[in-house]
């Protein structure tokens, strides 16, 4: 670090979501920092069931959320990774150069073994070749099939996701019929009351459950449209192509405890592109509950660094599981440290009320380190 001391550091920022944001605005007081994202609004990922119900807009704009910041936003997509020459090459033409990169571009569901891919390249999902399919990332383009009439919808996957995405369009759309195929348990990682409860508000919405039903592609099915809601997988194949090491099975870069590329270690990881751990919680599931924290940790890391020191672990333990069921009911799953879950549950109205306001703090907490920076690392839950 002694060879860039003596002149304000230049960052570089992958990817826009919870966790580059949060990255950027911390760092932007005290370096050059470029966030490299193709959009120009902040998506709300967490809202993005809702999106597909029938939320007009679940994203804001990002122009907006960095103004006054001195962050430089490049609206372009990172092509390629040079670690040796620190430089990142983009689509707009731009070569861009730095002391310490950041990179958080995300996940995406993971297609891999499905009939639904098509003929994307990269980590993009591509254009799935059954025209009824989609994902989470396609969820506008759900909601315009929705509206066109009803029929049979087909949630594949039984995980948080796909909880939250049967509910809500089963709710905003009684016309059609919605199922849910899951090669497993519905609810896997909940309590037996979490579970209950996910069980009784999906029956009164109509959503029939088919546990032990896996699914290859469109056709198996049997449905008018499928919303494949499996496994996630990060955005990790510039890291890989670059040479970064990352996990073979879900493309996170590995990181040590200040998530620090173990190979690259002028490359930092955060959120789902991470494959972060704490003793206390053991590997951070893909989320934006430790999108935010490992975003605020590699800008304290960083800014450690540049002042001599050496940069802290990573601490952080799991408290709940917020999960909307709909506008009107909702579950707050009580679970340890490690993500494991106890009994203890809110359900209903007020679970509902609850995920609504952990959701609308995500962005409050941007807009407060747009804002006064120093004091994320006092917020609880988000840390150093």
């Amino acid at each position: 670090m002694k060879s860039v001391a003596r002149q304000r550091l230049r960052v570089v920022v992958l990817g826009g979501g919870y966790a580059g944001t949060m990255a950027a605005l911390r760092l932007a007081p005290y370096a050059q920092v470029t966030l490299v994202d193709p959009a120009d609004r902040f998506t709300e990922r967490v809202r993005l069931h809702e999106l597909a119900a029938g939320r007009p807009e679940v994203g804001h704009s990002r122009a907006a959320m960095l103004r006054g910041t001195g962050i430089e936003h490049l609206a372009a997509r990172a092509t390629g990774l040079d670690p040796g020459a620190r430089a990142v090459h983009t689509d707009c033409g731009r070569t861009l150069l730095y002391d310490r990169l950041v990179y958080a571009l995300g996940s995406h569901t993971d297609l891999r073994g499905t009939d639904l891919r098509g003929t994307g390249d990269g980590d993009a999902p591509g254009r799935a070749p059954w025209e009824g399919a989609f994902t989470a990332e396609s969820a506008a383009a759900l909601h315009k099939r929705l509206r066109d009439g009803p029929g049979a919808l087909a949630v594949v996957g039984g995980g948080l996701t796909g909880i939250e995405m049967a509910a809500e369009i089963a709710e905003a759309h009684p016309g059609w019929q919605v199922r849910m195929l899951t090669g497993g348990e519905i609810g896997g990682g909940l309590s037996v009351r979490g579970r209950d409860h996910v069980r009784t508000v999906l029956d009164r919405l109509h959503v029939r459950v088919e546990e032990g039903r896996r699914v290859a592609d469109g056709d198996d099915a049997g449905a008018d449209a499928v919303l494949w809601t499996g496994a996630m997988a990060a955005a990790g194949s510039l890291a890989r192509d670059a040479g970064l090491e990352t996990d073979p099975a879900t493309g996170r870069i590995l990181v040590d405890a200040a998530l620090r590329s173990v190979s690259h270690p002028d490359i930092y990881a955060a959120g789902d592109a991470a494959a972060a751990r704490t003793p206390r919680a053991g590997a951070l599931r893909m989320a934006c509950a430790t999108a935010l924290p490992t975003g605020s940790h590699v800008a304290g890391a960083i800014l450690a660094e540049s002042r001599g020191a050496e940069p802290r672990p990573l601490s952080y333990a799991f408290l709940v599981q917020c999960v909307s069921l709909g506008r009107h009911d909702g579950l707050i799953q009580s679970v340890r440290g490690d993500d494991t879950p106890r009994e203890r549950v809110l359900t209903g109205r007020p679970a509902a009320r609850v995920k609504e306001q952990v959701v609308r703090n995500a962005v409050r907490v941007l807009r407060l380190a747009a804002r006064r920076p120093g004091v994320v690392p006092f917020i609880p839950g988000i840390g150093r």
